[in-house]
């Protein structure tokens, strides 16, 4: 090292930029290097176990085998969706199933129009006292909808209403989603299937969540699939894409699957339970409750699969406001460090396999260092390079990585999509999803990470609220 070098200020600045854009490239490139490999993985994923075209075909396979499920949905102030939710729940084509509705202290007119709707009295049930929850309020049913039960708690946040729904079932498996979503009707005979294959060794799978912003909804089911007008929303589809068809399949081949999306997932019960169900006093309950699962079979050395299926889907409606998406994109954040912090002695664990390598190695670059570096590079590498301290070639690096990498994995997913699953049947629509493809890495990236950001802030200062969540409903037909 050239220390006289170093005591000139100006050598010493160049240094210093040139460590800083460093640090930012060579994050940005493991980052990229890392979902070059899941996309490669969930092709794979795709190639060794290609969709089932047909739902007949699923039917005939499967519906012998199939192992009743509960379908848990806690929902709070959903007056606007509920109805139509629980319709395309109650039509979903599977053989033994039950809905149990958890209205979880709702302000608004979510229980009532759910009794208007379905004709529900107060009813008798007994409940199992596994996993701990608020109080219950009373049971609803309705003899004409017999798989349907209606669950009035007291508040407690979603975790804890989904304990009450634990708690109600009868089933060996259970599959928890939100309120708010419409999932297709042969969505739990598809999720369903590793559970089949693979019965001693599945323990929880997961299915892809989309965007059901400007489709069209007809008793409860996604009559019409259309892109939203919104940008807000057609950005959302592009990163559930990228989020769902490259990161989680991937990593689900890899079994190193570290989240199971709220929205929908299909577990075993008696593992739930053993594990102390969801956690309170995290936003992050449905990745927390994965991480227990792989923490409670790698510490009991049990062999087990943690599965991600591509073609079930779920349609939710997601924000199209800037306010709305901030607060959401916050709490994401914040729920991954919450989980980081508490299961971190996971890391690079050789207890834990390929959860602590793979897994965790993923939530500390693309969730921890992410946000935090992606900003610094944003504001400071443009700015050396502004400066005369760092030279044109780092600059164009730095573009590179964060630009043109960016850019090609979301058209792969996207090419991904259209090979495999085909749910976009317009070609037009390919156009628009890839053109916002592009578009998202000037503004909406960035703005994204000031968003996790405000996540890490609120981390950092122990807060806990989930922050309100506007819903305007589903366009029906």
């Amino acid at each position: 090292m050239n220390w006289l070098a170093l005591s000139d200020p100006a050598a010493w600045m160049v240094s210093a930029a040139q460590v800083i854009a460093s640090v930012v490239i060579m994050t940005g490139v493991l980052q990229t290097l890392f979902y070059f490999v899941q996309l490669a993985y969930a092709g794979a994923a795709l190639a060794t176990r290609p969709p089932v075209a047909r739902t007949a075909t699923l039917w005939r396979r499967y519906s012998e085998q199939a192992p009743s499920i509960s379908v848990l949905a806690p929902a709070f102030n959903e007056e606007l969706n509920i109805v139509e939710s629980t319709r395309s729940l109650l039509a979903l084509q599977y053989p033994d199933f039950e809905v149990i509705v958890i209205n979880d202290g709702s302000k608004d007119g979510t229980l009532q129009r759910m009794i208007d709707e379905f004709g529900l009295s107060q009813v008798e049930r007994f409940v199992d006292r596994s996993v701990e929850h608020a109080p219950i309020r009373g049971f609803y049913a309705s003899p004409d909808y017999p798989r349907l039960l209606v669950v009035d708690k007291e508040n407690g946040g979603k975790a804890d209403a989904l304990n009450a729904g634990i708690n109600c079932c009868r089933t060996s498996l259970f599959c928890a989603i939100d309120a708010d979503s419409i999932l297709e009707s042969d969505a739990l005979l598809r999720v369903v299937r590793p559970f089949v294959d693979e019965p001693h060794l599945t323990i929880a799978a997961g299915g892809t969540i989309r965007i059901a912003n400007g489709c069209k909804v007809d008793s409860g089911r996604i009559s019409d699939i259309r892109l939203p007008g919104n940008f807000l929303a057609l950005v959302q589809i592009v990163e559930y894409l990228r989020a769902f068809l490259m990161a989680r399949l991937g990593l689900g081949k890899m079994q190193a699957l570290t989240v199971i999306s709220g929205a929908f997932g299909l577990f075993r019960r008696r593992h739930v339970v053993e594990v102390g169900g969801y956690s309170h006093g995290t936003v992050g309950e449905d990745m927390e409750l994965v991480l227990k699962l792989h923490r409670l079979m790698r510490d009991r050395e049990l062999p087990y699969r943690i599965e991600f299926i591509a073609e079930p889907v779920c349609w939710t409606e997601c924000p199209d406001s800037v306010a709305v998406l901030s607060r959401q994109r916050a709490r994401w954040q914040r729920g991954a460090l919450e989980c980081f912090a508490k299961h971190r002695d996971m890391l690079f664990n050789p207890r834990y396999g390929r959860i602590g390598f793979v897994g965790f190695s993923q939530i500390l670059l693309v969730d921890v260092l992410g946000p935090l570096i992606e900003v610094v590079g944003y504001v400071l590498v443009p700015l050396l390079w502004a400066l005369g301290l760092l030279a044109l070639p780092w600059l164009l690096a730095f573009l590179a990585v964060t630009f043109t990498l960016g850019i090609f994995l979301s058209v792969a997913t996207l090419v991904l999509e259209e090979i495999q699953l085909r749910r976009f049947p317009k070609i037009g629509e390919l156009l628009v999803l890839a053109a916002v493809a592009v578009l998202e890495n000037f503004g909406y990236r960035q703005l994204s990470n000031v968003w996790r950001l405000q996540g890490w802030w609120q981390f950092v200062r122990k807060q806990q609220s989930w922050g309100a969540m506007t819903r305007k409903g589903f366009a029906t037909s």
